[in-house]
């Protein structure tokens, strides 16, 4: 049996323990110096004013719909096709995620979408680059200063991914990132809201800590002890200086990460572009993907379904996964009414996707191996009694 080859791998190395060891030395391992680097380096990548470090995505999230004012009993649009916490965000605060259907190629709200979904209790939209694939979101951003909404972006997989020639996060009001080892870049946990808007950058600074007017770092660096108070309720959503010092490394690896992934794409894409029943992402024409999932829709055509291809692969020793969650059915949701419309693009790539290994460190002959067992799937069906191994 061939050595397993997983859906994917974080790239970390010397580099990274060389830091971590650094901010052990220092004594200061919480939220500090390292965090604040972090965020300055990490808006500066993508073009924004402000990062807001935090313990992790979800959390962000949370703090762009505190900051946003979304408030209980408001609707805010969500996708369906997306990891749950995009749903979870809105009903933090009270409010209702409202269900809309995304693009039948990138797997993306559209303005077209969005609208559809549109209620009189909208004040925000929260529009997913999911897998990587950029949203389009200048539609989406005349759609909101049409109707004054909010436009959050949940780049949770955007690090790298560019629209219209810049880094994606840059019309959104805010941004969320996720540094989880799924991402291309990685802190074990971990996340950041960005933003150009100054004051909701420092009320998000200070609700991750409780909501202290004066900050952990500033509190702990003064010899004469402080007074600090608490102005409003706030949460626990720090990130430490040890996660921060290796998303320093991660970020300077970040164009190489990108590079690297879209290398194997193209290859990828070389092979299973002449395989007519599985389509593969792609860019759009309006941007370009980080390849954080390489994903592909098993299309009626092909020898076997998505759950018999994911067991091909699993019998030659390759992990694959199933595509993006349908958030509104998940025991969640069920019975939830912010499904006010049909969803049925949603639904067909929920079940009719998969995502194949794509890692940074992905060696040719695994790619190959990959490749090789999807091919003998295709031609399954030449095979007497078809479908099946030889």
């Amino acid at each position: 049996m061939s050595e397993r080859i997983n859906v994917m791998r974080p790239w970390l190395g010397a580099e990274e323990v060389t830091a971590v060891t650094e901010v052990i030395t220092s004594g200061w391992v919480a939220q500090g110096p390292r965090t604040a680097d972090f965020e300055r380096a990490f808006a500066r990548a993508q073009g924004v004013g402000h990062g807001v470090a935090t313990s992790s995505c979800t959390a962000a999230l949370h703090l762009a719909m505190v900051v946003a004012g979304v408030r209980p009993g408001d609707d805010v649009v969500v996708p369906s096709f997306s990891f749950i916490a995009t749903a979870n965000a809105p009903t933090y605060v009270g409010a209702r995620p409202v269900f809309a259907d995304v693009d039948p190629t990138t797997g993306n709200l559209t303005a077209q979408s969005v609208e559809a979904a549109l209620t009189p209790a909208t004040t925000a939209v929260i529009a997913v680059d999911q897998g990587g694939v950029p949203v389009d979101l200048a539609p989406l951003r005349e759609l909101c200063d049409r109707y004054s909404l909010v436009l959050v972006e949940d780049a949770a997989c955007g690090a790298g991914s560019t629209y219209e020639g810049r880094p994606v996060g840059v019309g959104a009001d805010l941004t969320t990132w996720s540094f989880h080892p799924r991402k291309l870049l990685t802190t074990g946990e971990g996340g950041m809201l960005t933003t150009s808007n100054p004051e909701w950058a420092e009320r998000a600074r200070r609700l991750r800590e409780h909501a202290m007017d004066v900050s952990a770092a500033d509190r702990h660096a003064s010899v004469l002890p402080t007074r600090e108070s608490y102005t409003e309720i706030g949460f626990n959503f720090r990130m430490t200086d040890l996660q921060a010092a290796i998303g320093l490394v991660q970020l300077g690896r970040l164009e190489e990460m990108v590079r690297r992934r879209r290398a194997l794409a193209a290859d990828y894409r070389e092979v299973l572009d002449s395989l007519p029943d599985l389509r593969c992402v792609a860019d759009p024409p309006y941007g370009t993907t980080n390849f954080q999932s390489f994903w592909v829709e098993v299309l009626p055509g092909f020898p076997m379904g998505r759950e018999g291809l994911m067991s091909w692969l699993a019998a030659d020793g390759i992990s694959a996964r199933r595509g993006i969650m349908a958030a509104h059915r998940e025991p969640a949701y069920a019975g939830h009414s912010g499904q006010v419309v049909p969803l049925p693009v949603t639904e067909r790539l929920t079940d009719h996707t998969l995502i194949l290994p794509m890692y940074a460190t992905m060696t040719a002959e695994e790619l190959d191996r990959v490749v090789d067992s999807l091919v003998s799937a295709a031609r399954s069906a030449m095979r007497p009694g078809g479908g099946g191994r030889p």
